[in-house]
């Protein structure tokens, strides 16, 4: 069936959880309001509650229709066939997102979510990717916090360096500056569960900087040196990002999706007349995040180092996971309220280093005037926005005509897209 003879334009997968409710509201607030979209779920009457609760705040546009879907491959792939884009926000994604990827991926329907788990995407890439470039579909993973800011900052730079400087870039530093943010109990679960999901070899090799990428650079670029002292303390000073910096839970995450745009870019580039796709033969990306003193900064180290050494052991990850759901991480389906995610923001910094003699520098800002989750909707809905009412064509996802990609191979429109919805994205500053 093709894309344009298809139900709906949209069907949102997982509306009824507390990311989906905010993407269904994000969707219905930004998007055209003649767009033909469903909400998709097991609850017939949670369904029905969101949409009465969007016909309120937004009565002026079509509204959802809704549609019971048991997680099920026959169901999936019958849902899949009516729709030309997917969003799912229905995790873990290890437990719950594979049939949903494969679904769209056989039938040729473009699909996003918001997963943070590698390990999870990196089996996706190898299952499903050579499937869906066949069938057209266009598969983002990792759309939203984790990792659009990191991936569309490194793409602005690599740009920017690009154009004005003639060159290619050695790397990108990207620092989370500051930020007020709550969790929500649905993503606290997922980072306890990956550890007993995965055996300690595959969370390890597929969490590697490269290991999503398609290829491997020969020589990449350091990262930035720190004295012995602050290398133990897991500590380094990078005067262009505001001083001293520390380890950022999202780092290998992100990480890993910028290396897989890297790795992308790099094979269009040298398989195709575009050699300016590509970052640079020696990019490498790095993330950390700003600290106000030595203390505060080795006690985050230690805190992430201590707690992945603990959880990665059964008998000692027995011990601590009922205390953690219990006293530290919101109960599944809870998050920060209306009230507080008012108070919520997410200020990001970031350096590009051209690869040549000099070094040049060019900075940039990536500015989120709310918290992650209202972010992850914002992403998400621009995304959709791109694949479903932009040049789709003219994007390098588009001209690829299918496979598992990243956010940044949306390009320049979905830049804009995110800077229409309330980012604020400077480079060359």
């Amino acid at each position: 069936m093709s894309q344009s003879s298809r139900q709906y334009e949209l069907v949102l997968l997982g509306a009824t959880g507390y990311t989906g409710k905010l993407t269904a509201e994000h969707i219905a607030t930004y998007l055209p309001t003649n767009l033909n979209w469903a909400i998709a779920g097991r609850n017939a009457k949670k369904l029905q509650d969101v949409v009465d609760e969007l016909t309120k705040k937004t009565p002026d546009r079509k509204q959802p229709a809704i549609e019971i879907c048991e997680l099920e491959k026959g169901v999936l792939d019958v849902l899949a066939k009516k729709a030309r884009l997917i969003i799912t926000t229905v995790g873990p994604y290890m437990l719950y997102g594979e049939q949903v990827l494969a679904a769209c991926a056989k039938n040729g329907t473009h699909y996003l979510d918001c997963t943070g788990e590698t390990p999870w995407y990196h089996d996706m890439v190898e299952k499903y990717h050579e499937t869906s470039t066949k069938t057209g579909a266009i598969i983002i993973p990792e759309c939203g916090l984790d990792s659009v800011p990191a991936d569309m900052m490194t793409f602005a730079l690599t740009n920017h360096i690009r154009k004005t400087l003639s060159t290619s870039t050695s790397s990108v530093v990207m620092s989370m500056y500051a930020f007020k943010s709550g969790t929500s109990g649905g993503t606290s679960s997922t980072a306890l569960n990956l550890f007993s999901h995965y055996p300690l070899s595959k969370l390890s090799s597929t969490m590697k900087p490269y290991a999503l990428s398609p290829v491997r650079p020969t020589k990449p670029s350091k990262p930035p040196s720190a004295n012995l002292f602050y290398r133990l303390l897991g500590l380094r000073h990078i005067p262009e990002l505001a001083g001293l910096q520390t380890n950022w839970p999202m780092a290998t995450v992100d990480t890993a999706i910028v290396h897989r745009s890297w790795g992308l870019f790099e094979s269009i580039a040298k398989d195709s007349s575009r050699p300016n796709l590509s970052y640079g033969p020696h990019f490498r990306f790095t993330e950390y995040m700003r600290t106000k003193n030595v203390v505060a900064g080795s006690l985050v180290h230690l805190i992430m180092v201590l707690g992945g050494f603990l959880l990665a052991f059964p008998l000692s990850r027995w011990i601590l996971t009922p205390f953690i759901k219990k006293f530290l991480i919101p109960a599944p389906g809870e998050g920060p309220t209306k009230e507080e995610m008012k108070k919520e923001f997410l200020h990001y910094r970031g350096m590009g280093i051209a690869d040549t003699q000099k070094k040049e520098k060019v900075m940039g800002k990536l500015e989120v005037p709310y918290g992650g989750y209202v972010a992850t909707a914002v992403t998400l809905t621009a995304a959709a926005e791109v694949v479903l009412r932009g040049d789709l064509a003219a994007t390098e996802a588009g001209k690829l005509g299918g496979g598992i990609v990243t956010p940044a191979m949306l390009g320049e429109q979905y830049l804009e897209k995110l800077r229409e919805i309330g980012m604020n994205i400077e480079v060359g500053i």
